[in-house]
Order: structure tokens, then sequence, then C-alpha cells
């Protein structure tokens, strides 16, 4: 057994995880609620065992805390670690996955569907007294679009990709695997980047944020996409060119667009797709992932990956 540190349980746990058997598997346990980046060499302190979620831990860190045995990201990310600094000085990096695929999945067609309803423009025209002003029964001020016999198109079909197109199915939405861009030759069952714009009344992301998908949504691709589409991403923010799409929204180049992620989070300095007045446009503060049971399962992965390692088999291993 281990001293172990969780540098920052508060973007985990909000009171509402059991965290017992980690606490259990160590000889010290040092739960802490958030620690600023000039002080996570002296918050690891003498512990072998780290635990982050977004705590930068690189070599200057590595090297002030050279007992350190074990990093263990309770994310599938894992950009806050130097991880080849780590694998030359013999720490393990262990991460989680799969956790959040529930709900991510259905945050993802939550978007979709708010979108498509015109949810939150007719939520906010009740509470203007509109509808009580209304000569009718009802509003109809905003188009209202049915999802069932629109294309979805999936960029990245993992385990995350294959549940929204499998809930979008059930909606009676027909689902196309797109290839990511640069792919020449697209897969068997699968179109080209371009083809998948085009044809996508609804452009769903789940690929990782790299150098080649960096910005993949750019103004060529979105002035490529149907005038009524709606593009998703629930992935990472920097997938999107952000000023291009706030002009493609403003200007009715697509239909609309839902994000759970933007480029910098939080958006301390601004965003172009902050901006007040851009229509059909729902963000959500990167909370798809953040069910209370998907967070649970972090923290069971977590135990699975401490328990691995002390027994010299360790797994999830990114080292």
């Amino acid at each position: 057994m281990s001293e172990t540190v969780f540098l920052d349980r508060d973007t985990l746990d909000r009171g509402d995880l059991d965290l017992s058997a980690l606490a259990d598997l160590s000889d010290a346990w040092r739960p802490v609620g958030r620690t600023a980046p000039d002080a996570i060499s002296e918050t690891i302190g003498e512990a072998r065992i780290a635990i982050t979620n977004k705590c930068v831990i690189g070599a200057p860190t590595l090297d002030a805390c050279p007992q350190l045995a074990l990093i263990n990201v309770v994310a599938t990310g894992v950009n806050n670690i130097d991880v080849e600094a780590a694998r030359a000085r013999g720490v393990t990096v262990t991460h989680c996955r799969g956790y959040g695929i529930e709900a991510v999945s259905q945050h993802a067609i939550t978007l979709m569907l708010a979108l498509s309803t015109r949810l939150v423009d007719y939520h906010q025209a009740v509470q203007r007294g509109r509808w009580a002003q209304s000569p009718d029964f009802c509003l109809l001020d905003y188009p209202i679009r049915e999802l069932a016999g629109q294309t979805l198109v999936v960029v990245g079909y993992g385990d995350l990709g294959a549940a929204v197109a499998h809930k979008a199915e059930a909606l009676g939405m027909t689902v196309q695997l797109a290839e990511r861009p640069g792919v020449a030759d697209p897969r068997p069952g699968r179109l080209s980047f371009e083809a998948g714009v085009e044809c996508a009344d609804v452009l769903t992301l789940h690929c990782p944020l790299t150098d080649a998908t960096h910005r993949m949504i750019d103004a060529r691709v979105l002035g490529r996409m149907k005038s009524t589409a709606l593009l998703i991403n629930t992935a990472r923010g920097g997938l999107i060119d952000e000023p291009a799409l706030a002009h493609a929204l403003r200007t009715g180049g697509i239909g609309g667009a839902g994000l759970d992620v933007l480029s910098a989070e939080p958006p301390v300095n601004g965003n172009p797709l902050l901006a007040p007045g851009l229509p059909n446009l729902i963000i959500t503060p990167h909370s798809a992932w953040g069910s209370r049971r998907a967070r649970q399962r972090i923290v069971e992965q977590s135990i699975e990956n401490l328990r691995a390692w002390m027994a010299g088999a360790p797994i999830r291993c990114v080292t």
C-alpha cells in the first residue's frame, strides 16, 4: 500500500460519490479539492500515487517528485500528462475508458432533439409572456422538424459514436458513417468525410482532437453543409473553427449547433460562440459526461487500476 493524493477531487466528486474503496487502498489518503498549478509538486509531496483529472503533471513535477510511481487519470484524455517524460522515469500512467458512453450519447441525442423542436426558443418565448399574449391557443413561431427520416452522419465510430447511432436509429433516423478528413479510400460501409458532410441532416462528432482533426469543421466544410443541417459536438471544442461556426449560424449557413465543448474551458477569455443573438445554438458546459453513474464508474475503474498496479499487472495503461 502507498500514500495516495487526489489532486482535484472536486472536478469529479460533488459529494455524491463513494470513494471509500480508494481510501482503503492507501496507507495515507489525501483528497484535495483543487490544486493550483504552481502547487502541484508540493501537493504531491511524498505520495507514490497521484490521482488527477485535469492537473498538469509534466517533467518538472516528475523531477521534483522522484518517488512518484503511478499517475491515475480520472478521465480518458491524458493530454495534461507528459507521458513521454513519465515513461522515461518509469512512472506508470493509467486512465479510465468508456465510463460516459450512456451519458454522453444521451446528451448528444438531447441536443439534436432540443434543436429540432426549438425547445429553448419556445421555453424562452413562454417565459417572456409571448404565449399569454397569443391570439391563438399555441405558438408556432419557430419551425419544428422531425428527426425521423433524417440522415445522421457520425464522424468517429467508436463505442460512443456507435451508442449515438443506436439511439438515433430508434428515433427513425438513417445513420451513415463518415471517415475523418484526409482518408482517400473510405472503408467499406463508410462515406468519405466530404460526402458525409454534404449529405448530413445532422453531423455528430465523436473523434479525438489531433493535429489531423484540429478545426476539421472550418469555413470550407461549413459551406458544404446543408443550410438546414445541425452540427453536434460532444467531443472536443478544437474540432471546430469557432469563428467560422459563429458566422455560419449568424448568416444562415447551417440550421443550428449543439455543443458541449469549447476550445478553451472554462471560456474565461470569451468565445465568438458566446456572442448574444446567435440563432439555434445550444451550449452546455462540458457536462455531458457528468451523470452520477458515469462518475462512479470512473471511481470503480480507478480502484481496478490501482489494485492491478499494486499486484504488478497494471491495466488501462498509457505508458
